[in-house]
Order: C-alpha cells, then structure tokens, then sequence
C-alpha cells in the first residue's frame, strides 16, 4: 500500500478511506434510498457516514469488513432520522384507529365485504420482483406520512424486531400498532387502485 493511502490502527489492521467513494457509495446511496426514500437525505447521510468512519478510525476493530463497518454507520445515522420523526408527527398518534374500523368487522375478524381484498395475490408470486409494482410500491409508500413511512420500512425492510422500533422511536405498544395498521390499510388501499 502507497504510504498515505491508508489509516492503520494498531492492531486491528487497515482501512483505506481513499476508496470508500468509489467502492461503497453506491452501495450505501441505494442501502439508505430503501430505507428513507428521499434522495437527497439519503446523498447526505453517505456522506455523513464517511465522516462519521473518517472520525471513528481508532474505533475499528477489524471485526468485520470496510463495507460492513460503514453500513453499521449507516443504520445508526438512518435511524436517528427515525428518531426524529415522531418528535414532527406527535399530533398523528393523538387519533385514533376509528377511522379505520369501517374497514373491519370485529366480532368476525374479517374484512367488510366492500373493503375486501380485491384479486388473487397468491396468483402473482413474484410480484415484488416486478419491476412496475416496484414502482407503484414506492408511489405508495411515498403518500404515507413520514413516522407511518419509517416504521412500516423499520419492521417490514429492515426487519426489526417491535419492540426495537418501539424503544428506538421513543413509542407507545398502542402506537405503534397503530401506526403499523393504518400503514398497512393505506397501503393496501393505494396498491389496490394502482396495481390490481
């Protein structure tokens, strides 16, 4: 390696920040676009990370990889995003689910005739490999309001665990299922004109 080039910390070995653009960038760039879906907050928070990394050096431990590490850096900065949005949206969590219950018959447990899912989506197995629903999805997810927008994305992209997302977002156990509904029901709804 060119004298330069790289960062070495004692022990734990080398990281060459010289590469990081051309060799991750795009990869964390599409990483946070799926997890925020706003172009530019996702351009900035790369470039948060390289300076995150850049600051933490001695931190790395040679654990895990370049790429690893940065996406590690990454997580925390998009979750902190997250974070902040339910301090912007603490009015949406003061309604209720009532809106929604036309939507449902409770002592049955099913969906009321007239909001019943309509066509077969067993019949289109590899839907979310198409790329036209791949763009429907994100028009959709794009009209939820944002904290709906990050805890649908937290549980269902991510793949967080509940009670993750409740601790991270500072939320309520009554909040967040219904946040986790009423994104769902516009979901379904939106997909339902655009798609079926």
């Amino acid at each position: 390696m060119r004298k330069g080039s790289s960062s070495y910390n004692q022990s734990h070995g080398y990281l060459n920040p010289n590469v990081w653009t051309d060799l991750y960038a795009d990869y964390l760039y599409g990483f946070a676009l799926v997890r925020i879906n706003n172009i530019e907050l996702a351009k900035d928070l790369v470039q948060e990370t390289f300076l995150s990394a850049l600051e933490r050096v001695d931190s790395f431990q040679g654990l895990c990889s370049e790429k690893t590490w940065l996406t590690a850096i990454l997580k925390n900065k998009i979750v902190d995003v997250y974070r902040k949005k339910p301090l912007e949206l603490r009015g949406l969590l003061r309604s209720t689910v009532a809106e929604y219950q036309d939507f449902f018959d409770a002592e049955e447990g099913r969906w009321v005739v007239q909001h019943s899912p309509v066509g077969n989506w067993e019949e289109q197995p590899d839907a979310l490999q198409n790329k036209e629903f791949q763009g429907i999805f994100k028009a959709c997810m794009a009209k939820l309001p944002p904290l709906w927008s990050s805890v649908f994305t937290m549980k269902h992209v991510n793949d967080e665990s509940s009670e993750t997302i409740i601790k991270d977002l500072n939320l309520s156990s009554s909040n967040y299922w219904v946040i986790i509904h009423r994104a769902k029901v516009n979901l379904r709804s939106c997909l339902q004109r655009n798609w079926i």
